[in-house]
């Protein structure tokens, strides 16, 4: 098996606590890190594996783990593991991991589970949306869409979305999250192929040739998958298609790392907002 047999890698570094007294990883931990690769898989899915699961009436179960040993892994190796989704049957699928210290495999893992019945365990078929969207992955589709439109449009699913992280997680008082501007601005929403809304923000007209992104939110078990960033580009290529030369935005002190690595700049003050830390951002928009 090669590194070349996957298109999915999940990276980690090996820690003092993993290591046994011959100085190599315990055995067991390499089942834990293809377990944490598991959970990165389905985030590159855009799935919300909870809320995924549920909608799709079942649940998926371990049923059988086979660990194949090359070598060793020592204390602050950076490992790669490479996951793939190898075989789905009528009620299980079979995932195929390496995990690899540069390009010299250390360890192979096969994982068989189960779709079933979370309240009886009994196994059910994979269902076909779950099948298309493994074998989309494997094969290179794209796992989210954006969709834009106003408020009559999109307005329930940003609602959804908003409500979840501004009001319930962030605590904002629901009458500070709501405004009139939601009327007038471009929205953007984020879909799964499950067709689950996962993240939103919107674009305002700030001043001429400048345009204002707010709103900006993501599921919160999907931070860091880059969906967040594919709306954010969405709403600047809108900005940019009807004339503006910059993007401005107010960031949660928070997202200022994420922002900045798309290319944002600060160019305000750090003020508050609805009691949370925010710094004002701005983007010099090309070929406007």
């Amino acid at each position: 098996m090669k590194r070349n047999d996957f298109r999915f890698f999940h990276s980690l570094r090996v820690r003092w606590a993993e290591i046994d007294m011959q100085k190599i990883v315990f055995n067991a931990h390499y089942l834990m890190y293809v377990d944490t690769a598991v959970a990165a898989y389905w985030r590159a899915l855009a799935m919300p594996y909870e809320s995924a699961m549920h909608l799709l009436d079942g649940d998926l179960y371990a049923r059988k783990a086979t660990v194949e040993f090359n070598a060793s892994a020592r204390i602050d190796d950076k490992l790669d593991i490479g996951l793939k989704c190898s075989r789905i049957g009528n009620s299980s699928m079979n995932f195929t991991s390496g995990i690899f210290r540069g390009d010299e495999l250390l360890v192979t893992v096969e994982l068989v589970y189960v779709f079933a019945d979370p309240a009886t365990q009994t196994s059910r078929p994979v269902p076909q949306a779950l099948r298309d969207i493994l074998l989309g992955f494997e094969a290179g589709e794209a796992m989210v869409r954006v969709e834009t439109g106003n408020w009559a449009t999109l307005g329930k699913d940003a609602q959804q979305i908003r409500t979840e992280v501004f009001v319930q997680e962030q605590k904002i008082p629901a009458e500070l999250e709501w405004d009139e501007a939601d009327t007038t601005a471009l929205h953007a929403v984020a879909y799964n192929r499950l067709g689950q809304a996962i993240a939103t923000g919107r674009l305002l007209q700030h001043a001429p040739g400048v345009s204002k992104i707010g709103r900006m939110a993501v599921d919160r078990v999907l931070r860091g998958s880059g969906v967040g960033a594919q709306v954010l580009q969405t709403l600047m290529n809108q900005a940019r298609a009807r004339g503006d030369h910059e993007v401005v935005l107010h960031a949660q002190r928070s997202a200022e790392s994420f922002y900045r690595g798309l290319g944002y700049a600060i160019s305000g003050d750090e003020f508050e907002e609805a009691g949370i830390p925010h710094i004002e951002m701005s983007y010099r928009l090309r070929n406007a």
